[in-house]
């Protein structure tokens, strides 16, 4: 975020939705923050107070706008170097690790670093303690329930990561000037264009003969935003029982522990926001739930940056002009992810997906859905670390990828190797590389997907060496330097335009 109030003023009063979630304004006169898409009245510039983030706003006494609504604001994408820390950091904390109860020091020791780092390094680069933004975050989860659903308030509190009712009404009350039941009547479904969205609340659906309670829930992003070419690169590589898609909808099984169910996903473009529906059970996990979903579809990208750095190339011009808001497909499982990298191995996708199918199917737990493609759970890592090589050598899986996917999934059970959105991704791509079997394009593209990376490039891919004339390797990776820190994009691209590749 600039610094220049006068450029931030003019982005605010144009109502460019390229600017929603890269700062919001707080207005003096009413106390308020709004994202900058808000439709309600501009304030004078001498009015208006600027912030790079909510937890920054909410800290100097604003409450949020009930009618563009700030929790619904995408994310911003932070890639840079100096603040990559600060960025993993509250990835770990929006996977609820500090709600479940864990200490500071528990995160601070994953991160090689001291609680006193920790915390200097958010306050830096976020403006906010650690705890700050954890109850930031939670009181505008809280909000978004409370506006979109009918659960009860006691489910809102304890959904939103709160130990208790009373701890909630008291920080909501302390933050927000009321109590949460006035909330339900005074605040409509705003969408950040003044228009009720009409998707929120609690509904029934039916599956295996009983009634079952769904929540509705919308996850705002940044337009533009190619819905369609995600589907279109997850639906041959869905693994056959745990996701599938109908062309407009993603599905797929999830688990939290003991908590387990389903999700489906639909764009509602005119909300410029995913609908996810969730059976009332999963709102148990629900930050980490959420957080997932973001790192899956790729919710905090920049794409009119990326598409501005990467269209300066003429190899790349012509592709990213064809595919506006492309994202880069993350993973909501980083071992599941990679295991499916390693079976693509030197196959095709489709090859690839059959053996995926066939895994999933002998060690998958069967699990109750309302939608008949998605039956059973990912393989867990502890699962498969008990396998021995025979037992995916009868599924087809040739024997050194069999001993590679164990491996992995010994070393995710040890602890030693983390495969998500906060693991370091240089630190783990060597990590990942020290495994038999896990050269440089394996560990790349697991990086791009499990850890949302956007800096990563397989630069031995075939298709990609192909779009780029024939290069090598070494030829690839000298050619790419040029659209750092955007690799990733710059890889999806170049598939979106060859011929059909393997992975």
């Amino acid at each position: 975020m600039t610094d220049d109030q006068r450029a931030l003023y003019n982005a605010y009063a144009s109502r460019d939705r390229r600017f929603d979630g890269v700062f919001f304004v707080g207005v003096t006169s009413t106390g308020i923050y709004c994202r900058p898409v808000c439709t309600a009245r501009t304030p004078r510039v001498e009015n208006c107070r600027f912030f790079p983030n909510a937890a920054m706003a909410e800290q100097a006494k604003f409450r949020p706008c009930l009618k563009c609504r700030p929790e619904l604001a995408p994310g911003n994408a932070l890639v840079d170097s100096s603040r990559r820390a600060a960025h993993r950091i509250a990835i770990r904390i929006a996977e609820g690790m500090l709600d479940s109860g864990a200490r500071l020091e528990e995160i601070a020791a994953e991160f090689h670093m001291s609680s006193r780092q920790i915390r200097r390094v958010v306050k830096k680069e976020m403006g906010v303690s650690p705890m700050e933004l954890v109850m930031t975050r939670r009181l505008l989860l809280a909000k978004q329930l409370l506006t979109e659903t009918e659960l009860p308030i006691i489910r809102v509190a304890y959904s939103s990561g709160f130990a208790s009712l009373r701890r909630f009404n008291d920080a909501f009350s302390k933050r927000y000037g009321m109590a949460p039941s006035r909330l339900r009547g005074k605040a409509g479904n705003g969408n950040g264009n003044g228009s009720g969205s009409g998707n929120g609340g609690k509904t029934a659906g039916h599956g295996h003969g009983h009634d079952v309670g769904v929540v509705r829930l919308k996850i705002g992003y940044r337009e533009p935003f190619d819905w369609a070419g995600l589907l279109g690169f997850l639906a041959p590589r869905a693994m056959s029982g745990v996701e599938a898609t109908d062309g407009e909808v993603y599905y797929r099984t999830v688990a939290f522990g003991e908590v387990k169910g389903w999700v489906a996903v639909r764009n509602s473009a005119p909300d410029r926001a995913l609908v996810v529906e969730m059976p009332e059970a999963l709102t148990e996990s629900l930050p980490e739930l959420l957080s997932r979903l973001r790192t899956l579809f790729d919710l905090d990208a920049r794409p009119d940056v990326i598409a501005s750095h990467l269209e300066g190339d003429p190899r790349l011009r012509d592709t990213v002009r064809r595919n506006p808001g492309l994202r880069v497909p993350g993973s909501f499982d980083g071992f599941e992810v990679a295991v499916r990298a390693i079976l693509g191995q030197q196959v095709t996708v489709k090859g690839a997906t059959t053996l995926a199918g066939r895994y999933a199917e002998a060690f998958g737990e069967p699990i109750e859905s309302p939608h008949p493609n998605i039956r059973r759970l990912s393989p867990t890592p502890e699962r498969v670390a008990a396998l021995e090589e025979a037992d995916l050598r009868e599924l087809g899986i040739v024997g050194s990828r069999a001993r590679t996917i164990i491996d992995l999934a010994r070393e995710v059970t040890s602890g030693r190797l983390h495969l998500s959105g906060s693991s370091d991704p240089e630190g783990t791509m060597d990590q990942l590389m020290d495994l038999p079997g896990i050269g440089p394009w394996t560990a790349n593209y697991i990086a791009m997907r499990a850890f949302n990376w956007p800096d990563a490039f397989p630069a031995a891919d075939l298709a990609i060496r192909k779009r780029l004339g024939g290069v090598t390797p070494k030829q690839a990776e000298a050619i790419s330097q040029q659209w750092r820190p955007w690799r990733s994009y710059a890889a999806m691209h170049l598939w979106s335009s060859a011929a059909p590749q393997t992975s």
